[in-house]
């Protein structure tokens, strides 16, 4: 049986998109583990700022490509970043939103939840 992952308050991760499919398994959660080498840990809302720059440092997550069943990203799609590639654009200044809930609390490890709060849209 899977462990169940946590997000960044201990509690269970929730689910991130399941429309488009999500996460370093295709499980809809930004769920990892040692194979994990990119570290698909934040649960983001992707703007049209973040796909360009995304795109501009050679990650194109807005072409589908359905040799692997992706569909591309567009504006408002959530879905399970890496923790540099989010660092990267925070340091840009085009970091996209982020659901603290459904973020792996590994991304601790790498950000601090004080850096991550400002960009939270789950808090109350």
């Amino acid at each position: 049986m899977k462990k169940v992952q946590k997000n960044v308050y201990g509690e269970e991760i929730l689910l991130c998109s399941d429309n488009p499919i999500t996460g370093f398994f295709r499980d809809g959660c930004c769920n990892t583990d040692s194979t994990d080498f990119g570290e698909h840990l934040i649960c983001t809302v992707v703007t049209d700022e973040f796909l360009s720059f995304s795109k501009e440092r050679g990650n194109d997550l807005s072409t589908p490509v359905p040799e692997f069943n992706f569909p591309g990203l567009k504006s408002g799609d959530r879905w399970c970043l890496c923790a540099e590639r989010w660092k990267e654009a925070y340091d840009n200044n085009c970091a996209p939103k982020i659901f603290l809930l459904s973020t792996n609390s590994e991304i601790l490890k790498k950000i601090p939840l004080e850096i991550l709060k400002p960009y939270a849209i789950d808090l109350d």
